[in-house]
């Protein structure tokens, strides 16, 4: 969500962080500002409402705006609308320090009554406000500015990554965090804090993650870590493994577009390195269980939210055919919320690209609490949820920028397809059974390649969805899930309204939406259900609908009741849902695309939703 970005060093700050927060971009934002220390120690404030470019237009010339430490903020409204007097960086009352702010403070109207009563004067609607007056009191009280920043944390209610800056301390920037990453990049002779390590990666790929409840002062020498405790912490050191052009657009119009052209990569990286052909099972080291554990389990419970929830769901149909154990797939943000029941030798299993989602987090921390085995499945190495699991898989999809999710789930629903072979050469798979899976999941990286070689042909039917104000997406069985993937990837950046159904659901209420102004969009592959499908697509006919198919193999049964037709490459039917989704990605791209949408940036969304 937020983005945070600060410098301090020998260089000229403010082109640092506002190039710093351009790459955070994709993550969602309304507003943006940033807070300069000047040469004569004095602070400089510029913020504005919308893109980074309105606020890069507003700064002064740099003769006037220059200094060797700043902060900068892109803000995703919480509290208080979108506006250039919410937007952060945040002052106290003399205007003496500033706080850029990730996070919900909860209670923040407490604390603002009080501060109102002893003469503060706000000027803005958010929570974050109080940070940087609470700060202020306690710097009038003699403390210095990371004590009054520990003494204010010790007030506060909620998640926070928080950096300050102060004119009276401008040799400095303190940072801290709670249920919002924060991370220190370590440069030559200069040091960077920031809420996305791609803001920096340009910089340095020398970085520390900060642990919830730590603090970090800063210096252009050096720089201190500790607890809210006080108690002197040294932080590790990690080197970021991928660089720059990870998150660059290359020959391609946008992000999202360049990522679902990586699928055939990013699948073959997922399973890469983690098939054992030689007993016909699949190798996950770092799931940090012994195999006696393994068969042990017998339920598996799946916490997730948006696509990953979906990679969730996909993974229940996959392990529940070929492990034979039970699964259920849980929303994170009601999982904790609802006294969960978790039975005697569970799994827990939590699916994020990010690794901050904060309900993601919130359930895995419910989970542990309750002494039961939690596992992720993530793509950010160091990350909150890599941290906080007793194990995992990462899935290796690389950078994604754009905020509809594609080559992460693709590989999300790779890695748990490892897990449910796993599992199942662990109980009743045969080895013959397990290579002829794992062999055909070598072959799906070229079968993707295949689907986007039609995208030409996908762009035409985009074309006649343009202007459609509603969609219904049908499968059965394991393309349910995809159904609704594909539904969420054209809500998200066409603003079309879309759902996703099962197909024998949808006579059940649905069919009183379909005639000839609906487009159908459905899953028929020569599986088990073909049939019953089909049968689904005749009743979708019979109303008018207008109707799109995805299938393995045309027929003129098909041919006879779709407008348009998509043949992709057949598979074994626990892997159909890698291809059968990849349609449905470029789909929605190009009817986005085509109604000149922020296909990158849609509104109200974010790529890390770091607040419940």
């Amino acid at each position: 969500m937020c983005g945070i970005v600060g410098y301090i060093g020998h260089r000229n700050a403010i082109p640092i962080v506002i190039e710093g927060i351009k790459r955070l971009e994709y993550r969602g934002y309304d507003s943006s500002g940033v807070a300069v220390i000047g040469s004569e120690n004095t602070l400089g404030l510029f913020r504005r409402q919308g893109k980074v470019i309105e606020l890069e237009r507003s700064l002064p010339a740099p003769s006037k705006s220059a200094g060797n430490v700043a902060i900068a903020h892109t803000r995703w409204a919480t509290h208080g609308e979108p506006s250039e007097r919410n937007a952060h960086p945040h002052t106290n009352c003399e205007k003496t320090l500033a706080v850029a702010h990730n996070g919900i403070i909860e209670n923040f109207k407490a604390l603002r009554d009080r501060l109102e009563a002893e003469g503060c004067v706000f000027a803005s609607e958010t929570d974050t406000e109080v940070l940087p007056h609470l700060i202020g009191f306690f710097r009038q009280k003699g403390l210095d500015l990371t004590e009054a920043v520990r003494e204010t944390l010790q007030l506060v209610d909620g998640t926070y990554g928080i950096a300050v800056v102060d004119t009276e301390q401008p040799d400095r920037i303190v940072a801290a965090r709670k249920g919002s990453p924060l991370i220190l990049g370590i440069g030559d002779d200069e040091f960077f804090v920031t809420s996305d390590v791609s803001a920096i990666i340009i910089h340095t790929k020398k970085v520390i993650y900060l642990e919830d409840r730590e603090i970090v002062t800063v210096r252009r020498d050096g720089f201190e870590i500790s607890t809210l405790d006080n108690i002197s912490v040294e932080g590790k050191v990690s080197i970021v493994e991928w660089d720059v052009s990870s998150i660059d657009k290359g020959p391609y119009k946008h992000f999202m577009l360049k990522e679902i052209f990586e699928q055939p990569e990013s699948v073959a990286n997922a399973f890469r390195g983690r098939i054992a052909d030689s007993l016909s099972t699949a190798r996950l080291g770092g799931l940090g269980l012994p195999p006696q554990e393994l068969r042990r389990i017998k339920q598996i419970q799946i916490i997730a939210c948006g696509t990953s929830w979906h990679a969730g769901l996909i993974g229940s149909y996959i392990i529940e055919d070929i492990a034979r154990v039970p699964v259920r797939v849980e929303y994170a943000g009601e999982y904790r919320y609802r006294n969960p029941i978790i039975p005697e030798d569970t799994l827990v299993l939590v699916i994020s690209q990010s690794g901050e989602t904060a309900d993601t987090l919130a359930a895995l921390r419910e989970a542990r609490a309750r002494g039961v085995r939690v596992l992720g499945l993530t793509n950010v190495v160091g990350s909150t949820i890599a941290r906080e699991t007793d194990g995992g898989v990462y899935i290796h999809a690389g950078a994604e920028i754009g905020v509809a999710s594609t080559k992460a789930f693709t590989s999300q629903v790779t890695v748990l397809t490892l897990l449910a072979v796993l599992l199942g050469r662990m109980r009743h798979l045969s080895p013959l059974e397990g290579a002829e899976i794992l062999n055909e999941l070598k072959h799906i990286p070229d079968k993707i390649q295949t689907i986007l070689d039609m995208n030409v042909e996908i762009r035409a039917i985009a074309a006649s969805m343009v202007d459609d104000r509603n969609a219904l997406y049908l499968g059965r069985g394991v393309h349910y899930p995809v159904a609704l993937e594909g539904a969420l990837k054209l809500k998200e950046i066409s603003y079309i309204h879309a759902e996703g159904y099962p197909a024998a659901e949808m006579k059940h209420g649905p069919i009183a939406l379909i005639d000839k102004e609906m487009p159908v969009v459905a899953i028929a592959m020569r599986d088990a259900l073909y049939d019953k499908i089909v049968s689904n697509l005749q009743e979708v006919k019979a109303r008018h609908g207008r109707l799109i198919t995805i299938v393995d193999g045309l027929d003129d049964q098909i041919e006879a009741l779709s407008d348009h037709t998509l043949c992709i490459p057949a598979t074994l039917p626990t892997l159909q849902p890698l291809l059968s989704v990849i349609p449905l990605q470029l789909l929605a791209y190009h009817v986005a695309d085509l109604r000149n949408m922020n296909v990158d940036q849609p509104r109200n969304l974010a790529k890390s939703v770091t607040v419940e």
